[in-house]
């Protein structure tokens, strides 16, 4: 790693916001896709002699993506797998499942965040937008939490595994690691 963590660090240096430019329209708030996500870093890595690649593993309950750095000498830095469930076992299920799990996987490997494209986030106080707005209380990460620590892993599981992905990809991110872990691995196949 002698040669692709200084440059690695050096394209940090240089990683632009992933900009919220799409609208969920379950949600009627802004999003960054993963266009946004490869925009804000790739030309960074690249003008510092690094690539990243998406590494996907075989799963049978959703999909599971790597990001890897390789540097032009060789070196190469891999940032841990993520786990995604597909919220419907089909092939627009999969799909969301995919894109959401490279879009993560990305910002997670390189530490940014999305941020309001509109300037408007900053005068107004940030607010928090992982938070989704539940259309029921059984889609409220507080309550699954709480169901999942309760021993409900697999009533919890169930019902992610009928709603819609643009739900899901609301409510994902705003669960501990433990319980998606839990969810995971009760996810009905």
């Amino acid at each position: 790693m002698n040669k692709i963590a200084p440059a690695f660090i050096k394209a940090k240096r240089e990683f632009a916001p992933a900009l919220k430019d799409k609208t969920n329209p379950a949600f009627k708030s802004k999003y960054a896709d993963l266009c946004a996500c490869i925009d804000a870093v790739e030309g960074a890595l690249l003008n510092n002699g690094v690539a990243f690649i998406q590494e996907t593993f075989e799963d049978a309950t959703g999909v599971t993506v790597e990001t890897v750095f390789i540097h032009e000498s060789g070196e190469a830095m891999r940032c841990g797998k993520l786990h995604v469930p597909a919220a419907k076992q089909d092939p627009q299920g999969y799909g969301s499942a995919l894109t959401y799990a490279r879009r993560y996987s990305l910002m997670a490997a390189c530490g940014i965040a999305p941020e309001d494209d509109d300037g408007n986030a900053g005068a107004k106080g940030v607010q928090d937008q992982r938070k989704p707005k539940a259309k029921d209380d059984k889609d409220n990460p507080a309550t699954i939490t709480a169901a999942v620590k309760a021993g409900k892993a697999a009533d919890v599981a169930k019902h992610l595994a009928s709603i819609d992905q643009a739900r899901m990809d609301a409510i994902w991110p705003n669960l501990p690691p433990e319980v998606q872990d839990e969810i995971t691995a009760a996810w009905p196949g």
